[in-house]
């Protein structure tokens, strides 16, 4: 049948194209249905892939065979290395991404899928029998088969752009956004929550004095979020971000007119709860009144036109007041505003009626992934269109699905956040969310995730064998450094000791160690800092592992998810309510719900050893 499919992924975003290639390329027919073929991974807000924690996510994500960090690779302007000097648990990289050649790439990347048809049209509805879906309803009413759907809509779900006072129903570029879908989403007794995040100005670049700014460079060493590729861009040319303060006047010129922005009195009716982390520049005027002044970063969006993106200048404020807030910062004295700032608001569903394998509780062969589930950022996206895309395989391949703990991957500990806690405003993945986060390294992400690339079959090939071989090295030099013996000057006296042993200390690096004792060692960087890390930070990474192998014991004990929670006695009324809201899978997951105390743990340890004699 010309339109039956096995899967189909609703939305263009980031999420839906790593959903949509992820299914092709497991060999399912799979239909992308998007608004716009040339909105396809576009970037709304900022013009990045990257930074602190999402950049470890686009390692993930190209670890387990996603397509995000190679796109990136070949598109970007600037690389950067973030939190460098603060230790291997923390470091992530930013690239400056290229707003015309990053949707261009993915948009070819998506065509050489040969299991994949690209569609434009809006999906309105889903076609539900006995609470699941055989696939999608299109405005124009015209049916679509599939065993599948995956919505990805992100911020498209009765979206409404709010400047000043005005409200204007659209998608982030005057794009026509999805008017029924979530309220079809409703009946079917799905639970909507209404979000809101913002965009800042885009200023002319030739209007700007840059004399009165800092400048940022890229790093002058070369790096690549993909495990496999080499850098496809040229060090030395490599676009500069500039770094200015707001003053003053500008905090005066906000406060005055704190009314007229939509957040603050320009509208009455705004429902929507904003990204805490992310927030607009009200926002820090208000929360941070002590605070002289905010840093903001000048920022290119495409080496093929000139609008510089001003980060962390995020505001509704009518455009005249955009226009003062814009003039009253250094070296924007007579600066063009070629696109003004607005936020949007619009619907997504509370993320707990979805499953860890984010199939929907609600309705059967249903997926859900990136900011309709609640989410902020293209990294957060992309890595639930990922794990989605995999998922939906697997279960029409009628496997186990794959679902990442949160020793594993910062992916895991972002879709354990959603389905267990849930969110009321626009989640960001921040390192303090990861208690296990000095496993969850930049360096270590391969060794983490690639097994499970190649089992759910996107890692293969050239790609698989350089892993192998990568691992066989890390094993090879670790052994190497153990038998090498040398001698160390030790309070005046020479001693003896592997240069295992030897690396230990804190002040002594392996590059410095192999120069000064004239060592052959046949590795590359890669290995080299694998290996470093793991002796330097041993007695920690031990300590952590204990602490995550307590959680792990609890992850092994399952909770039937069609437990009778009205059953267990003397549970407490909120521990009850959260349990069956939740339904979580294993012991671990419950200890971890909001309102389950230890003492209601005990009692459902007590109940389901009794049940089932465990």
């Amino acid at each position: 049948m010309k339109n039956k499919y096995e899967v189909i992924v609703v939305g263009g975003g980031h999420a839906g194209c790593e959903a949509a290639i992820a299914c092709a390329r497991k060999g399912h027919k799979t239909l992308l249905v998007t608004g716009s073929i040339n909105n396809i991974a576009t970037m709304p807000c900022n013009p990045s892939i990257g930074g602190s924690a999402k950049g470890i996510i686009v390692r993930e994500i190209d670890a387990l065979g996603g397509v995000m960090g190679e796109v990136a690779d070949k598109t970007l302007i600037q690389m950067k290395m973030l939190n460098y000097a603060k230790g291997p648990a923390v470091k992530s990289l930013r690239a400056q991404a290229d707003k015309i050649t990053y949707p261009r790439e993915m948009l070819n990347t998506l065509r050489k899928e040969k299991n994949l048809t690209i569609r434009e049209g809006m999906v309105e509805n889903l076609i539900v029998k006995d609470h699941s879906v055989y696939g999608v309803i299109l405005e124009d009413g015209e049916n679509i088969i599939s065993n599948i759907v995956i919505l990805t809509t992100g911020t498209y779900l009765k979206s409404d752009i709010l400047i000043g006072s005005t409200r204007t129903r659209s998608g982030p570029h005057d794009e026509r956004p999805s008017q029924h879908l979530s309220d079809n989403l409703k009946k079917y007794g799905f639970d909507i929550l209404r979000l809101k995040t913002g965009t800042p100005p885009r200023i002319e670049r030739s209007s700007i004095d840059f004399n009165k700014t800092k400048r940022e460079d890229g790093d002058s060493k070369y790096y690549t979020f993909s495990h496999t590729n080499k850098p496809f861009y040229d060090v030395n040319n490599q676009e500069p971000c500039h770094l200015i303060y707001t003053t003053e006047e500008t905090k005066k010129i906000i406060l005055d007119n704190l009314n007229k922005s939509s957040m603050y009195g320009g509208l009455n009716d705004i429902t929507g709860v904003g990204p805490r982390y992310c927030p607009s520049i009200e926002d820090k005027i208000v929360r941070f009144s002590d605070k002289e002044k905010h840093q903001l970063f000048l920022e290119p969006e495409s080496r093929y036109y000139d609008d510089i993106y001003l980060q962390g200048f995020s505001t509704s404020m009518p455009r005249d007041i955009q226009e003062q807030m814009v003039h009253s910062l250094p070296g924007l004295e007579n600066a063009k505003i070629l696109k003004y700032a607005y936020a949007i608001e619009y619907d997504a569903i509370y993320p707990t009626q979805v499953k860890p394998s984010l199939e929907t509780k609600v309705l059967d062969n249903l997926f859900t992934a990136g900011q309709i589930n609640g989410t902020s950022g293209y990294e957060e996206a992309a890595c639930q269109g990922l794990m989605a895309g995999i998922n939906a395989s697997l279960k029409l391949e009628r496997k186990e699905p794959l679902i990442l703990k949160r020793n594993e991957a910062y992916i895991g500990v972002l879709i354990d956040d959603l389905v267990t806690k849930g969110t009321k405003e626009p989640y960001r993945m921040l390192t303090s969310r990861a208690e296990y986060r000095l496993l969850l390294r930049h360096d270590n992400s391969d060794l983490r995730l690639r097994e499970y690339g190649h089992q759910v079959g996107l890692i293969t090939g050239e790609k698989y064998q350089k892993f192998l071989e990568k691992k066989e090295n890390i094993a090879k030099l670790t052994e190497e450094l153990k038998n090498t013996k040398v001698t160390v000057d030790n309070e005046k006296k020479h001693v003896g000791m592997s240069l295992y042993e030897y690396l230990k200390n804190p002040t002594v690096s392996l590059k410095s160690a192999i120069e000064k004792y004239k060592l052959n060692f046949n590795y590359d960087d890669e290995v080299l800092e694998e290996v470093e890390i793991q002796i330097k930070y041993a007695g920690y990474i031990a300590k952590v592992e204990r602490e995550a192998e307590k959680m792990l014991k609890n992850e092994s004990k399952q909770i039937p998810e069609q437990l009778d929670y009205d059953k267990i006695p003397n549970l407490a009324s909120e521990a009850r309510q959260k349990l069956k809201e939740i339904r979580p899978l294993t012991i671990a997951q419950a200890i971890r719900i909001s309102g389950v105390n230890p003492s209601d743990i005990s009692i459902l340890l007590v109940y389901l050893r009794k049940m089932y004699h465990e």
